[in-house]
């Protein structure tokens, strides 16, 4: 009788220990990385990180740096902003590297080149990762022809109107910004917006919530109203 009720017990035991089992590693957060423990999705994960200012030091120094380059180049032709990029990296390797060979024979020390550590670093391509980037691009090449086709010969009528719409919008953003300017414009939301949303979760998605049901509903008034859509519905 023992034996018969510890079986019956077994299968309780059992589902409730299946139960607490944890979560998956991508039912996190929203501001949590959405791939955590995948290869491959390693870099996606540092972007991720670094738009979220989850190290405000590394995050500050891109975000710094890119903007610098940027506004340069808004000020700059693009070889002038390249060219003194280099003469500055130029000049604080080769004053490094002054500096240690002084400091060295003064001392009388043999340490050797300051910078061996990263000369001895491979930054070959292997073969095999050539073609994993090149698969990968491919990949997104094709999905993107596929798109273009399927917009410019009006597979869809309401996603080609779509378009047009936000081309004649882009005539009026172009007339007003440059592209330079639109980078820096996108950069700052970039860094801003993730982390304003991440905060602020709630009660954005409330209001865009609101703004989709409208936009949802005047789309359905526009497909009922144009000849063909409403049929092809229909069947």
């Amino acid at each position: 009788m023992a034996e018969l009720s510890a079986a019956t017990q077994s299968p309780s035991v059992s589902s409730s220990s299946s139960g607490a089992e944890p979560s998956a590693p991508g039912s996190g957060s929203p501001g949590s990385c959405p791939a955590q423990g995948a290869k491959s999705c390693g870099s996606s994960c540092a972007v991720h990180d670094l738009i979220f200012w989850r190290d405000v030091k590394k995050t500050g120094f891109v975000f710094g740096t890119t903007l610098v380059v940027l506004l340069s180049l808004a000020a700059f032709s693009v070889i002038s902003v390249v060219s003194y990029l280099i003469l500055a990296l130029l000049v604080v390797t080769i004053s490094f590297r002054v500096y240690k060979s002084v400091i060295q024979a003064v001392q009388k020390s043999e340490e050797g080149h300051p910078f061996k550590a990263y000369l001895d670093v491979d930054i070959t391509l292997s073969s095999e990762a050539f073609h994993s980037y090149l698969n990968a691009a491919l990949a997104h090449i094709n999905k993107a022809l596929k798109l273009v086709v399927r917009l410019f010969l009006v597979e869809d009528l309401v996603d080609s109107l779509k378009l047009a719409v936000f081309m004649w919008l882009m005539t009026y953003v172009g007339a007003v910004f440059n592209g330079i300017t639109l980078l820096i414009l996108a950069e700052l939301l970039v860094f801003s917006v993730p982390i304003v949303y991440e905060k602020y979760k709630t009660q954005i998605d409330h209001y865009v919530g609101i703004a989709r049901d409208q936009t949802k509903s005047i789309v359905e008034k526009i497909q009922a109203k144009l000849p063909g859509i409403a049929k092809k519905k229909a069947e």
